[in-house]
């Protein structure tokens, strides 16, 4: 019977260790259910450095939604994290940046990268992924948003309730249907198309 005991007991462990590891969290996160955005007094304003060819991009952010993602999004922003980071991923569905190794000259790392602070929890919602709809970009597991994210170019419903909404763009979704018709290989642009800086303001 002890050794019994002693065998049971080694399972347990060994149960718990594999729930709460460092591996990926696959665990479906709950999902925010019939809350409206609502925008913040504060807007993000996104230049680019080719202005006569993207011009800006102005987003409203939903605290109410996703209080963490915008918190971080506020707090890159004013740090000048996103100045000089490409969109580095042109799909049929998004645009997407935020990536701090597209600063370099290696586009082997662009996508790869993120911030230096820890990631950003999972803040799903039922809010559908429609065009203009802003996202935070992750990796499999859910809690891994940190710096990256898309604007979306139309709606795409697999994206719905398995990522983060925490915006939407109110002005220049021409710029961003322009952005996301340049020419790719496969879906990395072929000439860089940079961020100038993005700049938090207060809402007009």
């Amino acid at each position: 019977m002890k050794k019994l005991g002693f065998l049971l007991a080694l399972i347990c462990i060994a149960i718990t260790a594999c729930e709460t590891g460092t591996g990926t969290n696959t665990a479906e996160p709950t999902v925010k259910k019939g809350i409206k955005p609502v925008a913040d007094d504060e807007i993000a304003v996104i230049e680019m450095e080719d202005a006569s060819a993207y011009g800006t991009i102005t987003i409203e952010l939903y605290s109410n939604i996703a209080p963490k993602m915008v918190a971080r999004f506020k707090e890159l922003a004013k740090e000048g994290v996103y100045n000089g980071v490409t969109f580095h991923r042109v799909s049929a569905d998004v645009i997407q940046s935020g990536d701090p190794n597209s600063k370099d000259d290696d586009p082997t790392n662009d996508g790869k990268g993120s911030s230096d602070k820890p990631n950003v929890e999972a803040e799903f919602s039922d809010i559908e992924f429609d065009a203009g709809i802003v996202g935070a970009a992750r990796g499999p597991d859910f809690n891994s948003a940190n710096s990256q994210f898309f604007i979306m170019k139309k709606r795409q419903p697999n994206f719905n309730n398995r990522y983060t909404v925490f915006g939407k763009v109110i002005d220049g979704m021409n710029n961003v249907t322009t952005i996301g018709g340049a020419p790719v290989q496969g879906e990395k642009p072929m000439s860089k198309i940079v961020i100038k800086k993005i700049t938090i303001r207060p809402k007009s």
